[in-house]
């Protein structure tokens, strides 16, 4: 067992493994609901997983979110049952290795929080302003499944013509899967899991918005990173202080001339990636070049 978890933990700290992170924290969060379930049932202490699952569980009414506005993002690592988990991370994992492939881990990140986000924003304001949901009872939202749309959609704006192998169906392009998985949540806006079909519908809207706006040079999910570094240097520890010495100004001016160099190298290469993109978004991924998909592929292990 020992050995089990030191490989989950090597596994959850590899650099530019974000797909694999969301997925076990999604599995951490589900398997410990449900000890706390389990261990309430038996103890007789139901109360104390009621109160802990209020933590993941976002609420319709403004009332109850005033005082749970963490909810806003954690309910999308909690899931209602098995399937309802099993069948998000695998979703995830099939555009999830898309997106990490041609964006960057980091890319993947800012969309399963952005999706999130926009279905939390989306669910609330519809239970609040549509007088059909107004009318419902509902305890709340759990699942990621706002952000895992998200992830798809973005995936399918990105690359349209990418297939993935279906059982029984053969060669599907993702750009089709997509729609119909839009189309049924649009269907069912108005049966039983309305508020959650509704927050797929936003989650779907964000993963669209934030590929375009990469095409058009803007990354409205940089936040997102520097949100998370800060947390992150916040349990680094210090480094020791260094002494330095002063440099030659002739030593200063070459650094600065390396600089120089680097920034316009990188400057360059960020051209190109767009560049890249732009085709990917006009002709299909299938229109590039060996060497155009090789520089996508080493920008996104950066």
């Amino acid at each position: 067992m020992a050995g089990f978890f030191d490989e989950l933990r090597q596994n959850f700290k590899r650099p530019n493994n974000a797909l694999n992170q969301l997925i076990i924290i999604n599995a951490i969060v589900f398997v410990g609901l449900g000890l706390i379930r389990v261990i309430g049932a038996f103890s007789g202490t139901n109360e104390l997983y009621a109160i802990v699952d209020a933590q993941f569980t976002i609420p319709p009414d403004l009332g109850r979110f005033i005082y749970r506005p963490w909810t806003i993002i954690t309910y999308a690592f909690s899931h209602a049952g098995f399937f309802h988990i099993l069948l998000n991370m695998l979703v995830l994992y099939w555009f999830g290795m898309l997106i990490s492939q041609y964006l960057g881990s980091a890319k993947l990140v800012n969309l399963y929080v952005l999706g999130a986000l926009a279905g939390a924003v989306v669910f609330i304001l519809a239970y609040n302003l549509i007088p059909f949901l107004a009318d419902r009872t509902t305890s709340g939202m759990v699942g990621a499944s706002a952000a895992v749309y998200a992830v798809a959609t973005a995936s399918a704006t990105l690359l349209p013509d990418h297939r993935f192998h279906l059982i029984l169906i053969g060669p599907v392009k993702i750009k089709y899967i997509v729609a119909v998985y839009i189309v049924l949540s649009l269907l069912n806006s108005a049966g039983p899991n309305a508020g959650g079909n509704i927050a797929h519908l936003g989650g779907a809207a964000i993963g669209f918005l934030y590929v375009r706006g990469l095409q058009a040079g803007t990354d409205f999910g940089l936040w997102i990173q520097m949100t998370l570094g800060f947390f992150q240097n916040l349990f680094k520890s210090k480094p020791k202080i260094k002494v330095t010495y002063k440099k030659s100004k002739s030593s200063n001016q070459k650094s600065s001339s390396t600089s120089t160099s680097s920034s316009s190298s990188s400057a360059s290469e960020q051209e190109e990636i767009d560049r890249i993109l732009d085709k990917i978004s006009e002709k299909g991924y299938e229109s590039l070049s060996k060497d155009e998909k090789q520089k996508l592929f080493n920008a996104s292990k950066k």
